[in-house]
């Protein structure tokens, strides 16, 4: 098998299989969320487990594909001698001494990063402790961390943001997990803080992102949203609105995905935040903001100013927070997420079939009985609601 070259390397792009390397058995490039990026794979049966496994060797282009491969073969090397190369890397990582708990986090992060489909997860995951919790406990021995210690890092966020805390807990509980695995604590400290926080009860309710309300929408979209020469991220927020899409789906969509003809947005299952494939009817106006948009990138609908890069996670919050778009939570600024919960409102106030607007939403459904029924994405029925959503957004 001929060796991958940086040519089809940087041809890559998200929904593309993974590419084998070609000069090391098991060595391969996976793709992520931006053409030209992937993340270098080493698949291998552990000889001392006999369990298939994953190791994740950096990501490219920052690690060379000859890098990967000079990593590949010392792995491979270390296989062959009967050495499991995952722990003898973890092994020479803790030397013999108690790691600290961003050292064991950072760990446990690298071991898991290799089974996330989604980048953005793997940030998301250890960007939360070091945020709430590297402060505090970043440089104490593992073997020191106490239940109350966890209890005071989550303490200042169990009431005012209880998800947010949840998965903090939870990616806690994971890095305590691996240390008491390891022999480092006789029991995981996390299985008991509940004992030392408050209830959270009504507060433990979902922490919905700030919403305009669906009243206020067409008078933000006439003064801030139209007009000849919107910019990139103007047109890319009214096309959110009216597709009513989260917004890794926005920026992530690629010409390839549309289809003019038809008037659908096709958005694979791999950027779906359920896994499943969601087709997307496009409004007169939708379509109006692609034509508008042709040219701008000859892969990305919506490209950053800065060319062959999508748009950031903060461009749309930015442009909220400068036009001062109202929420229906007082003193908050609207999200560029709550427009679907905006969507959904106006959807129950015109009396829309729960049915259409969750399809439109692309929520998953949680019954699988009611799941086994749906086989069809009612995407005739959903045309007809999203247009005259369009026509309201746009004071019609």
């Amino acid at each position: 098998m001929a060796v991958l070259t940086d040519t089809k390397a940087r041809a890559i792009k998200p929904g593309d299989v993974q590419i084998a390397h070609g000069g090391v058995t098991g060595l391969a490039l996976e793709p992520t969320v931006k053409k030209g990026h992937g993340k270098w794979i080493l698949r291998y049966v552990s000889p001392v487990s006999g369990k298939r496994r994953k190791m994740g060797l950096g990501s490219y282009p920052e690690v060379s594909i000859a890098k990967a491969a000079e990593l590949g073969r010392q792995y491979r090397e270390q296989i062959a001698n009967g050495f499991d190369p995952i722990d003898e890397k973890n092994a020479a990582a803790l030397e013999t001494k108690i790691p600290s708990f961003q050292t064991a986090a950072e760990l446990v992060h690298q071991e898991l990063l290799p089974s996330w489909k989604n980048e953005k997860h793997g940030c998301d995951w250890i960007n939360s402790l070091k945020m709430y919790v590297f402060t505090d406990l970043g440089s104490t021995p593992i073997s020191d961390v106490m239940p109350k210690d966890v209890a005071n890092v989550l303490r200042p966020i169990w009431l005012d943001k209880p998800e947010t805390a949840c998965r903090v807990k939870q990616r806690m509980h994971a890095v305590m997990g691996w240390a008491w695995a390891h022999g480092f604590v006789p029991s995981n400290p996390v299985d008991v803080v509940h004992h030392l926080l408050p209830k959270q009860g009504d507060a433990a309710r979902a922490e919905h992102q700030p919403a305009m309300p669906w009243q206020d929408v067409p008078k933000f979209v006439a003064e801030h949203l139209s007009g000849e020469g919107r910019s990139v991220s103007c047109n890319a927020l009214l096309f959110l609105i009216l597709t009513a899409v989260r917004s890794g789906e926005l920026r992530g969509a690629t010409w390839d995905e549309i289809n003019f003809e038809a008037a659908i947005w096709t958005i694979p299952a791999e950027r779906m935040k359920t896994g499943v494939i969601h087709r997307v009817p496009l409004s007169e106006i939708a379509v109006k903001i692609l034509k508008q948009q042709r040219g701008a990138h000859n892969e990305i609908v919506f490209p950053s100013p800065r060319a062959g890069v999508q748009l950031s996670d903060n461009a749309l919050t930015m442009f909220l927070r400068k036009h001062n778009a109202q929420s229906d939570i007082e003193g908050r600024t609207a999200t560029a997420h709550g427009f679907r919960s905006s969507f959904r409102d106006w959807a129950s106030n015109h009396q829309y079939p729960r049915d259409w607007a969750e399809r439109a939403l692309a929520h998953a459904i949680s019954n699988k009985v009611e799941a086994a029924y749906h086989r069809t994405d009612l995407l005739d029925h959903r045309r007809g609601m999203m247009q005259a959503w369009s026509d309201f957004v746009m004071g019609k």
